[in-house]
C-alpha cells in the first residue's frame, strides 16, 4: 500500500520510478473524490475543481517503489484549453465518467479521448476507462457491459469504482501503475525523472544556498 508524504519526505525519500498520471471527465463525475479517496484514504464531497490541481503519492507496486504525481483537471468546457498543456509527457490517463450520468460516458468517446488522442505527447502511455458511482446502483444509467466494451473500443483498461465508499479505487492506481511497469519506454522516462531529481539533490548538497562567501 502507498502513503502520503510531505514534499521534503518525498524529497529524502528513496523510490524506483516517478510516473505522471492525468486524471480527466466531465465536471461532477468524482475525479476529485478518487484522488482524495487514494491520498488519504478518506471519502468527501468536494467542490469542482477550478483549473488543475495535483497531490503526489508514493506508492509500492509489483515490488517497486513509486512517486505518483497525479493531477486532477477541471471538467467544465471553459478550462479545455488550460488543462490540454498538462497531457504532455504523462505516462498514465484516468478517463472518469458517473455510471449514473449518460451523457458524461458518451463526453469520453465524443470528446476527452480526442482530447487525449491530440494532445497527449506520448504514444506509448497507458489509458484506463474509469466508471464512478458504483454505490449508487440503483440510479445506473450506464452497464458495466457498456463501460467495458467502451473500453476495449479504446485500448483502456477498464474498471468501475465508488469514491464514496472507497470500492476499487486502489485498485485502479494498482492496474494502472503495474500496466506502465510492463512499457520498456514507460519505464525509462520514469527512471530519467529519478536520476535528474537524484542529480539536483547532490548539487544541492554540494552548493548550498544562504552561505556567504569568505
Amino acid at each position: 500500500m502507498g502513503s502520503s508524504l510531505t514534499a521534503t519526505e518525498i524529497s529524502n525519500h528513496s523510490y524506483d520510478y516517478s510516473f505522471k498520471i492525468l486524471l480527466v471527465g466531465d465536471s461532477g463525475v468524482g475525479k476529485s473524490s478518487i484522488l482524495v479517496s487514494f491520498i488519504s484514504n478518506t471519502t468527501e464531497d468536494l467542490s469542482p475543481t477550478i483549473g488543475v490541481d495535483f497531490k503526489i503519492k508514493m506508492f509500492t507496486v509489483g515490488g517497486k517503489k513509486l512517486k505518483l504525481t497525479i493531477w486532477d483537471t477541471a471538467g467544465q468546457e471553459r478550462f479545455r484549453t488550460v488543462t490540454s498543456s498538462y497531457y504532455r509527457g504523462v505516462q498514465g490517463v484516468i478517463l472518469v465518467y458517473d455510471v449514473t450520468k449518460r451523457e458524461t460516458f458518451t463526453n469520453l468517446s465524443d470528446s476527452w479521448a480526442k482530447d487525449v488522442q491530440l494532445y497527449c505527447t506520448n504514444p506509448a502511455c497507458v489509458k484506463m476507462l474509469v466508471g464512478n458511482q458504483v454505490d449508487r446502483e440503483s440510479e445506473r444509467a450506464v452497464t458495466r457491459d457498456e463501460g467495458s466494451t467502451l473500453a476495449q473500443e479504446m485500448g483502456c483498461l477498464f474498471l468501475e469504482c465508488s469514491a464514496k465508499t472507497q470500492r476499487n479505487v486502489q485498485q485502479c492506481f494498482e492496474e494502472l501503475a503495474l500496466k506502465i511497469l510492463e512499457v520498456p519506454s514507460l519505464l525509462e522516462e520514469g527512471s530519467t525523472v529519478v536520476k535528474r531529481n537524484i542529480l539536483k539533490h547532490k548539487e544541492s548538497q554540494a552548493h548550498p544556498r544562504g552561505r556567504c562567501c569568505a
